[in-house]
């Protein structure tokens, strides 16, 4: 690829594969549940609504099969108790009136937990109501990690032993020594046997570790869970990743003739790669992914941007079944303006070196359209592909609404020529004169209340007007025969050659090396870039627009570049800011930055 690595000097890019032979060590298998500290927590409110004040505490710590301490208090709610609250859980205003208020407990009982993960049944409820407490008070959530027994129980049992995941159910399913009754230190010493009784069941499910049991309660499965020592190879880098199969009948294989199935980016390879394999990922279709994927290989990259490009170039390279937008991201149209004696748009899928004039991209056929139409409106170009022969009936119904020149009734060669060259001006050099034409038939339009029809003109309008854009941006750059720039990340200058619009180098200077010296060595070992069809880029418009996109970040200096980069006058909006600021003073003898305003 032409690519780079540098990190004070030039060294090349390298993949590596991790597969089921990596073997897990005792980091990879998690905390063991008879090491991890539990507060088992339960709170009684005066309601369920945002309103509503906790009246009771009660939490137990326990901790390898022992309690280690319990936390039990009334809290005086500073509010009336409903009647409906004090019927179920026997707490009446007489009862809290002389107890600490929340001020008072919540530090105690942060204090209480400190270190430890939180159970509770139903925990969305109890945690939430900690943590608008602190909020309140003005105190940090130490966002514990936590665990619901009420999840852990709905994947843990059938329904066929439970008819629900009640606590007074599951407290009678397990025997618990002590029933609930709606007071929060007896639920929650209930609480204590129920989660033990689910430790028993999952147990024998493969759940050992703390881990385990938070991706167990989020549905992640044995299988997915074991393929989490594939990550601990990768670094923690910037780079790309893919994960692959050992498929032998792949219409697009990897070097080592496997099938890739899904590619991704990320700057950090480790941790990212890591996410696949647990509840953080939660997408069906990765699930499925990472079911039959066989290992993971990946390339550390110097520059964020360099791995975009990689990113988007194995997905192009491999096609991979997973990465479905990615892939539709990569089908683009043009408006071809043909070579015939009386030339007409025409939606094309490629570019060729044909002579004709390309105009677009465009992500679909209907914005495409709408361009086009939006030309036909100002301009009469035809648009029929039949018989140009002279036609008797006085030509189609857009002739007789002259919003066609119509040469199959007055074949003008020199009148539509005259036309076809506006449409060319119109397409990359001057937007002006289209944008008055269909602007007046906007405005007649709104004057006679015609409204839908004038959004309609006005949508094409505003297509047509951003392709313009949007061409310029990429022949512009297309144009240049070389570019170097650098950003500063962090510490390092992030360093790339671009030619013809297409990534041909990338390297980073790590702190007390020269940016330049990096930059002319990246120079020198680049890819070689030959000019791309019909004036656009030599690679996929979707790297040289991310290319684009890069340059026109704040704080991108420019070291060199060859040829001059300019927009027309009059082609469109502004092209963004382009990094005007030179880092060093080498520069080629025909360098110039050249932006109308």
């Amino acid at each position: 690829m032409g690519m780079t690595t540098t990190a004070g000097t030039i060294a090349s890019s390298t993949s590596r594969s991790t597969g089921s032979a990596f073997q897990p060590s005792l980091e990879d298998l998690g905390t063991p549940l008879d090491q991890v500290r539990f507060c088992v927590v339960d709170l009684e409110t005066t309601g369920g609504g945002p309103e509503a004040a906790i009246t009771e505490f009660g939490a137990v710590l326990i901790q390898g099969g022992e309690v280690l301490g319990e936390f039990s208090t009334l809290v005086n709610p500073d509010a009336h108790i409903p009647a409906m609250i004090t019927v179920l859980t026997g707490i009446t205003d007489a009862m809290v009136v002389n107890m600490p208020k929340i001020d008072e407990v919540l530090p105690s009982f942060l204090t209480f937990a400190n270190g430890a993960v939180l159970v509770a049944h139903n925990a969305r409820f109890d945690v939430g109501f900690l943590k608008r407490a602190a909020a309140d008070l003005g105190y940090p959530w130490p966002n514990p990690r936590v665990i619901d027994t009420v999840a852990l129980a709905r994947h843990a049992l059938l329904r066929d032993e439970v008819p629900n995941v009640k606590l007074s159910t599951l407290a009678a399913h397990f025997h618990t020594a002590v029933q609930p009754d709606h007071r929060a230190l007896s639920d929650a010493r209930a609480t204590v046997d129920v989660l033990y009784g689910l430790f028993e069941r999952v147990g024998n499910l493969g759940v050992a570790t703390l881990e385990d049991l938070e991706e167990f309660t989020a549905h992640v499965s044995p299988q997915r869970r074991a393929k989490r020592v594939w990550a601990k190879a990768l670094p923690d880098e910037p780079g790309v990743y893919w994960f692959y199969a050992n498929f032998s009948n792949t219409k697009h294989p990897d070097e080592q003739g496997r099938e890739v199935l899904y590619v991704g980016k990320s700057i950090n390879l480790r941790k990212r790669v890591a996410s696949y394999f647990t509840a953080a990922e939660s997408r069906a279709r990765m699930d499925e992914m990472v079911r039959i994927a066989a290992g993971v290989d990946y390339v550390v990259c110097a520059t964020d941007l360099e791995a975009e490009v990689r990113e988007l170039r194995l997905i192009n390279a491999h096609d991979p079944h997973f990465n479905s937008k990615s892939r539709r991201q990569l089908k683009v149209f043009w408006l071809k303006l043909t070579g015939e004696k009386y030339p007409r748009l025409s939606i094309v899928r490629a570019v060729k070196d044909d002579g004709c004039v390309y105009w677009g991209p465009f992500t679909s056929r209907i914005t495409a359209e709408q361009a086009s139409m939006a030309l036909q409106d100002a301009w009469g170009l035809r648009n029929c592909t039949g018989s140009m022969s002279k036609c008797a009936t006085g030509g189609c119904m857009l002739a007789s609404l002259q919003r066609c020149i119509a040469p199959c009734v007055q074949p003008d060669v020199a009148a539509y020529h005259e036309a076809v060259e506006s449409v060319q001006t119109a397409l990359q050099a001057d937007i002006r004169p289209t944008l008055e034409r269909v602007g007046a038939r906007i405005g007649t339009l709104a004057a006679q209340e015609r409204f839908e029809d004038a959004a309609v003109l006005n949508s094409r309008l505003v297509t047509y007007a951003d392709t313009v854009t949007r061409w310029n941006r990429l022949t512009t750059l297309a144009a240049i025969p070389e570019i170097v720039a650098a950003k500063l990340v962090g510490e390092r200058w992030q360093i790339h050659v671009i030619r013809h619009g297409m990534l041909a180098g990338a390297a980073a200077a790590s702190p007390g090396c020269s940016p330049l010296d990096v930059a002319e060595t990246c120079r020198a070992f680049a890819a070689t870039v030959l000019p791309g069809p019909a004036g656009l880029p030599s690679c996929t418009i979707e790297e040289a627009e991310r290319v684009a996109a890069w340059l026109e970040l704040d704080g991108v200096r420019l070291i060199s570049i060859t040829g001059t980069w300019a927009w027309p006058l009059r082609s469109g909006t502004t092209p963004g800011q382009l990094p005007a600021l030179i880092l060093g003073q080498r520069q080629e003898s025909a360098a110039s930055v050249q932006v109308d305003p």
